[in-house]
C-alpha cells in the first residue's frame, strides 16, 4: 500500500504557525495561499528565532574573540552541521553558504567548470531545467567553447532516457532538476547519476524544488554537487547551499575573491583557505543561517516523509479535482500520476491568458504565479507561452484545491465568449 500519513499532518495547526496566512483578503475569506514554488512562508519560529539573533546574539563571526562574536559564530556552524545531517551529507564542511541556489549553481560553473572544461568536452542539461541551470553553463560555454546537449521530455511529462548514454558520451558533465518548478516531474535521481558516472562524467544536482519536499539523501543519491534555497523550505530569503564532496571542494579555485576567504595575501599574491571557507568570501549571511536552521528543525519536527505523503495526497486530490469541474476547458502540465511528480501545477485554461487567470484569482484571495517560470525552453515543449502556476505546501489542504477550482471556474466563466 502507497504511503498514506496525511491524515497525521494538522494543516489546521500548521497553517496557525505562519503568520501571513491569518491576515484577510480583498474577499473577505481566507489567504489562500498557492505560490510555494517561488517561495513558501515562514512560520513564527523561524520569524522568532531570526528576531532573538539580531536583538541578543549578533556579531560579526569567525574571528572575533569576545563573548557575541564567539555566539554568532557557534549560531553559523551550528546551522552549517544541521544543513549537513538535513540532506546526508558526510561532513559539514561540505556546506557551503551562499546567497542563493543560482548563486550556487553559477559558483559550480565558474569554479569547477572553468577550470575542467574545454571545446572538446560536453554538459548534458535537461529540457525541465530552469534558467538557474541553463545561462551560466551558456555564459562558460562561450568563453570555453563546450558542447551542451539536452534530455528531452517525453509526452508523459518525464524526462525521454531512450538516448542517455549516447548523450552523456564523453560528457564530463551531467546538470540537472531533481523536480521541476514547472510541472512537478521528478527525474529518476539514482538512474540519471549511475549512467553519468558510468560515462565518466559528475552530476550537479539542481534541488531546489526537492529538499523543501522530500527526505534528501545526496550520499545515497550519489551526485557531486547539489543547490538548493532556504526560502523554498520555510526559510529566510539571502541564503542558500552548495553541496559538494570534500575532493572536489579542495581542487576547485575560489569563486570570489576578498576577506574571509584566504589564509594569507602577499604583494605576490594570495593562498586562499580550505573549504568552506574558500567559497565564502565576505561577511556571510548569519542570520539567514540561523533562521536556515529554525526551518530545518521545524521541518524535522513534522517529518519529511510526512511532508511527502501530504503533498502525494494533496497531488492526487488536485489532479482529480480539477479535472472533475474544470475537464477539457484546462490543460494541466506534467505527469498523470502524483507519486512521479511534486506539488506544482502549471495550468492552461483554455482561450485565456495565464495573467489574466491568475488576476481573476486574486480577486478570490488565491495566490498563484503566472509567467514562464524561468524556464522558457520548457515553455516550448510545451506549446505555450506562460502557463498559470499553482504548488501546495504544508500549509494547504483539501479546502485550498476547492478554493482554487472555485476560482478557475469563475475565471472560464468570465472570459467565456
Amino acid at each position: 500500500m502507497a504511503l498514506s500519513l496525511h491524515d497525521d499532518l494538522d494543516t489546521a495547526a500548521v497553517r496557525a504557525d505562519f503568520p501571513v496566512l491569518a491576515q484577510p483578503t480583498r474577499s473577505g475569506g481566507p489567504l489562500v495561499f498557492l505560490d510555494s514554488a517561488a517561495s513558501s512562508q515562514k512560520p513564527r519560529q523561524v520569524l522568532d528565532a531570526m528576531t532573538t539573533f539580531y536583538e541578543t546574539e549578533f556579531a560579526n563571526v569567525h574571528r572575533g574573540v569576545y563573548g557575541l562574536a564567539e555566539m554568532a559564530t557557534a549560531r553559523l556552524e551550528a546551522a552549517r552541521a544541521a544543513v549537513a545531517r538535513f540532506i546526508g551529507a558526510a561532513s559539514a564542511e561540505e556546506i557551503i553558504f551562499t546567497k542563493n541556489a543560482t548563486e550556487a549553481l553559477n559558483l559550480v560553473a565558474r569554479s569547477w567548470g572553468a577550470a575542467n572544461l574545454g571545446p572538446d568536452d560536453a554538459v548534458v542539461l535537461s529540457h525541465l531545467e530552469h534558467h538557474a541551470n541553463i545561462v551560466p553553463w551558456f555564459q562558460l560555454q562561450a568563453e570555453r567553447g563546450f558542447e551542451i546537449r539536452w534530455i528531452p521530455v517525453g509526452a508523459d511529462g518525464l524526462l525521454d532516457l531512450s538516448t542517455l548514454d549516447e548523450l552523456l558520451d564523453g560528457a564530463k558533465l551531467l546538470s540537472v532538476t531533481a523536480m521541476s518548478n514547472v510541472t512537478g516531474a521528478l527525474p529518476p535521481i539514482r538512474q540519471l547519476t549511475d549512467a553519468a558516472h558510468a560515462a565518466g562524467a559528475l552530476v550537479c544536482l539542481d534541488a531546489c524544488q526537492y529538499v523543501p519536499h522530500l527526505a534528501c539523501d545526496l550520499e545515497a543519491l550519489d551526485v557531486d554537487f547539489a543547490a538548493f534555497s532556504g526560502h523554498k523550505m520555510c526559510g529566510p530569503t539571502g541564503i542558500g547551499v552548495l553541496w559538494s564532496r570534500a575532493e572536489l571542494l579542495d581542487a576547485m579555485p575560489p569563486f570570489l575573491g576578498g576577506g574571509g576567504m584566504i589564509l594569507d595575501v602577499r604583494l605576490d599574491g594570495f593562498t586562499p583557505d580550505v573549504a568552506p571557507a574558500k567559497f565564502e568570501a565576505g561577511t556571510p549571511p548569519i542570520a539567514e543561517a540561523v533562521g536556515l536552521h529554525a526551518a530545518i528543525d521545524y521541518l524535522n519536527a513534522i517529518g519529511m516523509e510526512r511532508v511527502r505523503a501530504h503533498e502525494v495526497h494533496l497531488t492526487e486530490y488536485t489532479l482529480r479535482v480539477l479535472d472533475e469541474r474544470l475537464g477539457d476547458r484546462l490543460t494541466v502540465h506534467g505527469p498523470p500520476e502524483a507519486t512521479e511528480r511534486g506539488g506544482v501545477f502549471s495550468l492552461d485554461l483554455h482561450g485565456v491568458h495565464a495573467h489574466d487567470v491568475s488576476q481573476v484569482l486574486d480577486e478570490d484571495g488565491v495566490c498563484i504565479r503566472p509567467g514562464h517560470h524561468c524556464a522558457k525552453p520548457l515553455m516550448r515543449v510545451l506549446g505555450v507561452n506562460a502557463t498559470a502556476r499553482a504548488s501546495v505546501y504544508i500549509y494547504n489542504d483539501e479546502s485550498d484545491v476547492d478554493a482554487l477550482a472555485a476560482s478557475l471556474e469563475r475565471a472560464a466563466d468570465f472570459f467565456a465568449f
